[in-house]
C-alpha cells in the first residue's frame, strides 16, 4: 500500500478535500507544498506517495498494457483514497483533484473512468492515458464538474494534440473544461496557471 500524506485542515474541520498527485520523480510532500499558492486554506489535503517516486514506468502515450501493472495499481490508489474520503463523510462534490505531469495524466484518467459531479479537477500538463484513447475506458457523467487543463506548446512529454483530444472527450462526458495552452512555458507550473485555477476551481 502506498503511503498517504495529509496536510491542511483535519477531516473533521474541513468542508472540502483536495487529492494531490505528484509527478514522476516527485514526492507527496512536493505536491503538497503547492497548497500555499492555492486558495485551499479551508481544505483537507491528501497526497499519495508513489513507490520509487514513479506511478508507471513508460510514457503515458504508449499502450496501456506497457505500463501495467503499475498503471492499474496507481489508479486503484486514487480510487481507494476517494473511497476512504467518502467513508470519512465527504461527498463527491466536496472532493477535488490536482495533479502535475504524470500525476495530471493519472488524475484525468481516473476522473474520466469514474466521472461524477466532483468539486473540481486541475491538470497541470497532462492528458488521458494510452497510445490511442479508448472511450470504453471512460464511464459516467461529470454533470458540469469544472476541469482546468494547462500545458505548454511545445512540451517535451505532453503533445498539445493529446491535451486537445482529452478536452474533447471530457466535454463529451459533461465536464466544463477550461483548456489553456501557454506558448513556450516549459514543463513546469506557472503563476498564470495558479491564478487561473484559483479563479476557476478554488474560487471560494
Amino acid at each position: 500500500m502506498k503511503e498517504l500524506i495529509k496536510a491542511g485542515k483535519s477531516f473533521s474541520q474541513a468542508e472540502k478535500v483536495l487529492i494531490m498527485i505528484h509527478g514522476r520523480g516527485g514526492t507527496a510532500e512536493d505536491i503538497l507544498s503547492m497548497a500555499e499558492y492555492l486558495n485551499v486554506s479551508s481544505f483537507a489535503l491528501v497526497a499519495p506517495q508513489a513507490i520509487n517516486n514513479t506511478w508507471y514506468p513508460q510514457s503515458f502515450l504508449v499502450s496501456r498494457a506497457a505500463n501495467e501493472p503499475s498503471l492499474s495499481n496507481a489508479l486503484n490508489t486514487i480510487k481507494k483514497t476517494v473511497l476512504d474520503l467518502e467513508e470519512a463523510g465527504f461527498s463527491k462534490e466536496q472532493i477535488y483533484f490536482l495533479g502535475f505531469s504524470q500525476g495530471a495524466c493519472l488524475t484525468l484518467d481516473f476522473v474520466a473512468a469514474n466521472a461524477a459531479r466532483y468539486g473540481g479537477v486541475v491538470a497541470f500538463t497532462g492528458g488521458l492515458i494510452g497510445e490511442v484513447l479508448d472511450h470504453r475506458n471512460y464511464h459516467g457523467d461529470f454533470d458540469g464538474t469544472p476541469i482546468f487543463i494547462g500545458s505548454s506548446d511545445p512540451d517535451m512529454h505532453v503533445p498539445v494534440s493529446r491535451v486537445k483530444e482529452s478536452t474533447v472527450l471530457l466535454e463529451e462526458m459533461g465536464a466544463q473544461v477550461t483548456e489553456i495552452i501557454y506558448e513556450n512555458m516549459g514543463h513546469t507550473i506557472s503563476q498564470a496557471e495558479i491564478t487561473q485555477v484559483n479563479k476557476l476551481i478554488f474560487k471560494d
